[in-house]
């Protein structure tokens, strides 16, 4: 049986830029829109042509897409202006896009207060701006503003305003939830009755994601009937975000009730790339990726406890909904004072250390883990230095270089130019195969300039650490008091784009963070393969 087609919208250089923080460049928007061009989006809404000046270059000259609709953002013309003499849909119809969509209210209320006219003089609006852009011979879809709150207050004209769409040619007409407040039983009853106005096969959704139910009721809506998603990439938006489409687009793909009656634009192979496109996002805006996150997230398929381990081992489909390889994501066994040995083992296998199931170093390795773990350190969040204490407590990590010595220095001083500054310098001695080598550096902190100084010259291991970069530094007191207990956690990634994370623990924050250095440093030559 043929299966129907449901057509992905993307916004997030639109709606998603309105993300509190988030401040997209040109070259951003150049850079995201080829990247869900490539992951298999429908439509890539570039945003606001006029509105301002990143916008209106981006709109000068399209991106060159190879697939994806590329859709200029912008509203109905303002009343008391036809649409031939409205500046805002002039930018918007001169714009280099292939799709324009329009935004027009649909509240009864929203009309009055907002924008100070009569009901027919908007539905007139939305009537002459889809005739204008489909003069132009584009492609045009009407975001009908404030629907579901409109369709409660005053159904008939709320509808009026999508039939006027509808009927003036719109390909599109999507029906929003702008506030984010209508539950999912709301949408997919006004939906229902929607449909028997507008086909399905031309209505959209576009959901907030005020009560944490903009996936919810984007599902809802499409098993209601609507055929086209707007969302975004990580859930961005104002207020507290959009529909997320890092969740949409696998529940689609990979739940049997969308998936055997729906299609969508993204392939297989496109959707291992998912949690790569996240995670690109996520760097491009320097923000940290939530690891919770469903699908994508770090810790969506991690495991803690032994029993469930145990069973993970035998069948992953006890505690996976889903194959994480699908998304591109891992499966990951965490290892703390609450694992057993089933945890340890299966993070073994994970990191490809050979064992023995009778080795009595197993039981000495969980044994060293939950001590550890009972002063501070957190393998948890630091597999990269539980993979390196069970290689060594399984004797296979070589002593690559030793640290004799490590000075760290603060001193605060009046510049040439009168300005007071903090200037931290660290001096590393290293031993490396039996020879002296001393590296200084300056740094904008004193763990910075150790970083550096420890990264500095580590003799024949150093040309496998070129491409080695410090990319997040958390700390955390584990106890008050002056003699307080600081865990330090470093993630790092090399020139491949992989990271891990390590963790040192001290009551002494230089030392716990030089634990963490050597960790990630040893953790990179031993991926690499390197020989002692």
């Amino acid at each position: 049986m043929s299966r129907e087609r449901i057509y992905l919208f993307d916004t997030t250089l639109r709606d998603g830029a309105q993300t509190n923080g988030v401040d997209f460049t040109l070259a951003d928007k150049q850079r995201i829109a080829a990247l869900l061009d490539d992951l298999g989006v429908d439509y890539v809404e570039g945003g606001y042509p006029g509105a301002n000046p990143t916008d209106t270059k981006l709109f000068a000259k399209k991106p060159a897409l190879k697939r994806a609709a590329f859709t200029a953002f912008g509203m109905t013309r303002r009343p008391g202006r036809s649409a031939s003499n409205d500046p805002g849909v002039a930018a918007i119809l001169e714009a280099d896009a292939d799709a324009i969509c329009f935004v027009a209210k649909s509240s009864e209320y929203q009309v009055r207060v907002a924008l100070e006219t009569t009901n027919e003089d908007n539905l007139a609006s939305i009537r002459d701006s889809v005739a204008a852009a489909k003069a132009k011979g584009r492609e045009v879809m009407v975001d009908c503003e404030h629907f579901f709150d409109g369709y409660k207050a005053n159904p008939a004209y709320t509808l009026a305003c999508a039939k006027a769409a509808y009927d003036a040619g719109a390909r599109w007409v999507v029906l929003c939830d702008t506030n984010g407040g209508t539950m999912p039983h709301e949408v997919s009853r006004i939906v229902t009755e929607v449909t028997r106005a507008v086909p399905g096969s031309h209505l959209g959704i576009h959901a907030h994601n005020d009560t944490e139910q903009a996936v919810a009721n984007s599902l809802a809506a499409v098993l209601a009937g609507v055929r086209q998603i707007q969302g975004t990439l990580n859930g961005l938006g104002e207020r507290c975000g959009n529909a997320n489409l890092c969740s949409l687009i696998p529940t689609l793909k990979l739940k049997s009730e969308f998936s055997e009656r729906f299609e969508i634009g993204v392939p297989d192979d496109k959707l291992k790339s998912l949690v790569q496109v996240s995670r690109t996002l996520d760097d491009m805006l320097n923000r940290a990726p939530n690891r919770h996150a469903a699908y994508v997230g770090e810790s969506a398929f991690v495991t803690k406890t032994g029993i469930h381990a145990s069973a993970l081992m035998k069948d992953p489909t006890t505690y996976e909904h889903v194959d994480p390889g699908a998304v591109g994501n891992r499966r990951k066994v965490l290892v703390s004072d609450q694992a057993g040995r089933s945890n340890v083992l299966a993070e073994l296998d994970r990191a490809g250390i050979a064992y023995e199931k009778d080795d009595p170093r197993l039981t000495r390795l969980v044994e060293e883990m939950k001590r550890r773990e009972a002063i501070g350190y957190a393998y948890e969040s630091a597999g990269a230095s539980f993979d390196l204490l069970a290689r060594r407590t399984l004797g296979r990590v070589p002593e690559y270089f030793s640290v004799t010595q490590f000075d760290v220095n603060t001193e605060q001083r009046i510049n040439a130019r009168g300005e007071r500054v903090t200037v931290a310098l660290a001096v590393v001695k290293v031993d490396v195969g039996g020879e002296t080598l001393i590296s200084a550096a300056e740094g904008n902190g004193p763990v910075n300039a150790l970083d550096v100084a420890l990264r500095k010259d580590l003799g024949e291991y150093q040309k496998y650490i070129e491409g080695l970069k410090l990319i997040d530094y958390r700390v955390r007191i584990l106890n008050g008091g002056t003699e307080a207990v600081t865990r330090v956690l470093i993630e790092s990634e090399d020139e491949t784009g992989e990271r891990w994370t390590t963790v040192g623990v001290s009551s002494n924050i230089i030392d716990a963070s030089f634990q963490a250095l050597m960790d990630s440093i040893f953790h990179k030559l031993v991926k690499s393969g390197v020989a002692g």
